[in-house]
């Protein structure tokens, strides 16, 4: 007996009412659906189901074949998504959400590979700090930075932003350096809402470390934060794989580089693990990838 078949048939079977709606939905003979039926209760040495001439009722030991069946044949669909993901032209449209920084530091890139690498695809992309219902907006995959995952919420760890405490050369003329992290008390710190909004925590050389901060900004969306400190009026936390550049042309200072700033994770999160499409689960792997290979994130 094929058991993974005799699972899909029973699954079917619980899912139409009826021996003779399965079978029209599978496009067998009602005798062959009884046959697995029957065989697949003899393997497992127990009844399925109560049959009579006008329903179909599960046993006890049908709800828990039923729920593993389900399980096996999930993963079965993962298996072939697998390996047909190589041998099959993606095609077809995805939509996705990101933060504003995210899409212009880091994905806007990995997405003009992917749809080079994939040309039959495309990206539909929608920016946007708040969090939004993936069902209701139609969105495919959202990717966050967070370290505060709702509950019950389906997501892949893909990779940790690290974050840096830095200012503008203009504003440390003005009012120094600090030299540790409690010195950042004496500082205009400008802080984003969603962090980090009273106090800074990091792994300093002596342990963790909580520093309250204080100062005249404050936004709900990094960008602010990062104009703001480019143009000399505070220190911040900012993303490294967002500021790189602007380090390395001087237009930003690395503070306290012996105090790490708490690490956040990048998440891709999807409504459901049971209906991941082959274009959903190769974007996600391929942005993992990308993700790893970066020195920034």
């Amino acid at each position: 007996m094929d058991r993974l078949t005799a699972m899909h048939v029973f699954v079917t079977i619980v899912e139409q009412g009826s021996l003779s709606r399965a079978a029209e939905n599978l496009d067998m003979s009602r005798a062959k659906v009884s046959r697995y039926l029957t065989e697949l209760e003899s393997w497992m040495d127990v009844r399925l189901l109560h049959r009579t001439t006008r329903r179909l009722s599960l046993t006890t030991a049908g709800e828990q074949t039923l729920e593993v069946a389900h399980q096996l044949l999930g993963l079965t669909q993962t298996l072939d998504d697998i390996r047909n993901q190589n041998t099959l032209e993606l095609k077809g449209q995805l939509r996705i959400t990101a933060s504003y920084s995210l899409i212009d530091s880091f994905l806007m890139k990995v997405v003009r590979r992917f749809v080079s690498h994939w040309p039959q695809t495309a990206i539909d992309i929608l920016a946007t700090d708040d969090s939004v219902n993936l069902i209701d907006s139609r969105i495919d995959l959202a990717v966050r930075i967070t370290n505060d995952l709702q509950p019950n919420v389906v997501a892949r760890r893909i990779g940790e932003c690290r974050s840096i405490v830095c200012a503008a050369p203009e504003y440390l003329q003005k009012r120094g350096k600090p030299t540790d992290a409690q010195s950042l008390v004496h500082h205009n710190c400008l802080s984003f809402a969603y962090f980090g909004r009273s106090a800074w925590v990091f792994d300093g050389p002596n342990g963790p470390e909580s520093v309250p901060i204080s100062g005249n900004i404050s936004a709900n969306i990094p960008e602010v934060l990062l104009d703001a400190t480019l143009n000399g009026h505070g220190i911040s936390l900012q993303p490294l794989g967002t500021v790189q550049p602007l380090i390395e042309s001087g237009q930003l200072i690395v503070l306290l580089p012996e105090w790490q700033p708490k690490t956040l994770g990048v998440y891709v999160i999807y409504a459901t693990r049971k209906q991941v499409t082959p274009l959903q689960r190769q974007f996600m792997d391929f942005l993992a990838e990308e993700m790893q290979r970066s020195p920034y994130w």
